[in-house]
């Protein structure tokens, strides 16, 4: 397998597990946002924004331990930081606009909700993979020899 094919496979592989977590990632936020509306009577999109947290930081602690588990960070909290400040930050105003549009378009907010995480999901990867679990500097250097252990 030459370098160009074996990278494009685990792009592949990791796209897959990336979708593996989004996919328990949306139970988590479906369940949460059914629970605030229908049990605790919260306005929709306020239950979005706080499911979408819900996701998020389960999203975030499954990357790190299975799509991204090769990247490990030197900074948990400054990765988590970075993450919800990229893909959460980008998937609750992604999820809110696009939520709204849809219900005003006639959509029940379960639906319209299922929707806007498809819309939000394919920039998140992007947003993961190249700005939140990057490798990092120093293990680049150690990869060449010029960091010491």
């Amino acid at each position: 397998m030459t370098g160009d094919s074996k990278s494009q496979t685990s792009r592949v592989v990791r796209w897959l597990k990336f979708n593996a977590v989004g996919a328990i990632g949306i139970c988590v936020q479906l369940g949460v946002l059914a629970f605030l509306r229908s049990a605790l009577g919260l306005n929709y999109l306020l239950a979005t924004g706080l499911a979408v947290e819900a996701a998020v930081l389960h999203n975030f602690l499954w990357h790190e331990r299975f799509t991204w588990a090769d990247r490990p960070a030197a900074d948990r909290l400054g990765r988590l930081l970075k993450f919800n400040l990229a893909t959460g930050a980008f998937s609750i105003a992604g999820n809110i606009l696009f939520t709204k549009l849809l219900v005003d378009a006639g959509l029940a907010y379960l639906p319209a909700n299922a929707l806007s995480i498809a819309l939000c999901s394919i920039i998140n990867f992007f947003l993961n993979d190249r700005l939140v679990f990057v490798v990092s500097r120093v293990r680049v250097l150690r990869g060449i020899g010029c960091a010491s252990d």
